[in-house]
């Protein structure tokens, strides 16, 4: 990203791309939120030191995804219901959204609901592969998918609602056994459908929030995106 600060400080359209996070929580309701840091968390804890209903977990080792909401688990333990789990580096999440999958868990409790959107250029994502009713059944990442796989448009853009007892139930079972060495949070819902618990994808996420920012190119498209976006509610 050409700059020393911390991917989710860094400005989209003159405001640190966490910023925007945040915001759509808020608008969706999420009064409490618990902030992962790591790299110059510092930092990131000044940002963000002012505002209300914000805790932070710290990450020391940087060990993937999944171990970065197991850092979460001391807040999570006396937890009962939803626990909404996004990235902070996508500016382009949507208060709507978020309501939505929030909304569908309360009606069908599951332990899991997945955020999803087709995608017309899937490449990079993570495959949302259902069986021939049209139910879950893994999340399958780009590096490891079969051809009829990587044709799949309906994509996962890290945005979950997980049951709190449920993904600490996941935890316990989550390894590192991968090329990586990394614990994935994409592995919890294959996790808990194995256990025999309902894991839904729910296909309601704008094609937006698909946005990703991994380099200066990305960062310029959504600002154009975010521009676009105030110009049509003007």
């Amino acid at each position: 990203m050409e700059s020393e600060l911390p991917k989710v400080l860094v400005p989209v359209s003159g405001r640190p791309m966490l910023r925007y996070v945040t915001d759509a929580l808020a608008a969706a309701g999420v009064h409490r939120i618990v902030t992962v840091v790591g790299y110059r968390a510092d930092l990131v804890r000044a940002e963000l030191q002012n505002e209300s209903g914000i805790e932070f977990a710290e990450q020391l080792e940087q060990r993937g995804t999944g171990h970065a909401v197991m850092m979460c688990r001391k807040q999570l333990e006396d937890h009962q219901g939803p626990v909404l789990v996004v990235a902070g580096d996508s500016p382009m999440l949507q208060d709507s959204s978020v309501r939505k999958l929030l909304e569908y868990f309360q009606q069908q409790s599951p332990a899991c609901v997945i955020g999803t959107v087709n995608n017309e250029n899937p490449t990079g994502y993570g495959r949302i592969v259902r069986d021939a009713a049209g139910e879950f059944q893994a999340i399958v990442e780009e590096k490891d998918a079969t051809d009829s796989q990587r044709a799949i448009h309906e994509i996962n853009v890290s945005m979950y609602v997980f049951d709190a007892q449920d993904l600490l139930a996941a935890f316990d079972q989550l390894t590192d056994n991968n090329a990586q060495g990394e614990y994935y949070i994409t592995d919890c819902p294959g996790l808990m459908l194995a256990a025999g618990k309902a894991v839904i994808a729910q296909n309601v996420l704008q094609p937006c929030e698909a946005m990703s920012i991994n380099s200066m190119a990305d960062l310029e498209l959504v600002e154009a995106e975010l521009q676009r976006s105030v110009t049509n509610s003007n």
